[in-house]
């Protein structure tokens, strides 16, 4: 299991000592949440942000792009030293042109999934795709509550990427805590995000190590 810290949640006026605590804790990789107010409320960071991060750190860097038209800024935001760009299935028209941008440009292809968003289709792009992310809550802001209604959507999923001609991560986000995690795990997921659970406590690096361990632990029956 693999934990990625969001740091939507960091305390941005301190944001290289919580990559730090987090580093130093065991993250296997960083989330940067990438709002444009337009394909969700929010605004959030943007390219020198992004720089500013890779600068500061070794961790592989995920960038999640919630903005329209993602296609425009694949290469700069791979240029800032992103190691994943993960796009909306609903944010782009051609979801097989963004996928095989990104992977040109050097970096790992992500495809995320809303909660009202159906995996149809999916079969289509799976040989573009080194990561799938199933939004556990509807995007925009931090600090959700976990969407139970998902777990279904994240079992499917990773019975979608059993028979794929090569390794995909199965990550999840939304409302990842203590009582999530194992739920998740069950489910297939085998990368979690976490951020108000990791950066709003206070102990982050304490909380990472708590989550990477409820996260191995088995939930109870019925949802594997």
């Amino acid at each position: 299991m693999q934990i990625a810290p969001s740091l939507l949640a960091a305390d941005f006026a301190c944001l290289q000592r919580s990559i730090q605590c987090v580093e130093e804790a065991g993250a296997d990789r960083l989330h940067l949440d990438v709002m444009d107010g337009r394909f969700v409320p929010n605004i959030s960071v943007g390219i020198p942000v992004v720089e500013a991060v890779r600068r500061i750190t070794r961790l592989p860097l995920e960038v999640h792009l919630m903005i329209v038209e993602p296609e425009k800024y694949v290469e700069a935001f791979r240029r800032a030293g992103a190691d994943t760009i993960l796009v909306h299935a609903e944010a782009t028209f051609h979801l097989h042109r963004v996928l095989a941008q990104i992977r040109a440009s050097g970096a790992r292809a992500g495809v995320v999934y809303n909660p009202a968003t159906p995996l149809a289709g999916f079969e289509y792009v799976r040989h573009l795709v080194d990561q799938v992310l199933v939004m556990t809550v509807n995007p925009g802001f931090g600090g959700q509550s976990f969407l139970e209604e998902m777990l279904p959507k994240i079992r499917e999923c990773a019975r979608l990427l059993r028979d794929a001609p090569h390794p995909i991560d199965l990550e999840v986000d939304g409302g990842i805590d203590l009582r999530t995690a194992p739920m998740t795990a069950d489910a297939g997921a085998n990368v979690l995000v976490a951020g108000s659970s990791i950066f709003g406590s206070e102990d982050p690096a304490r909380a990472l190590r708590e989550l990477r361990r409820a996260a191995t632990r088995p939930s109870f029956p019925g949802l594997a």
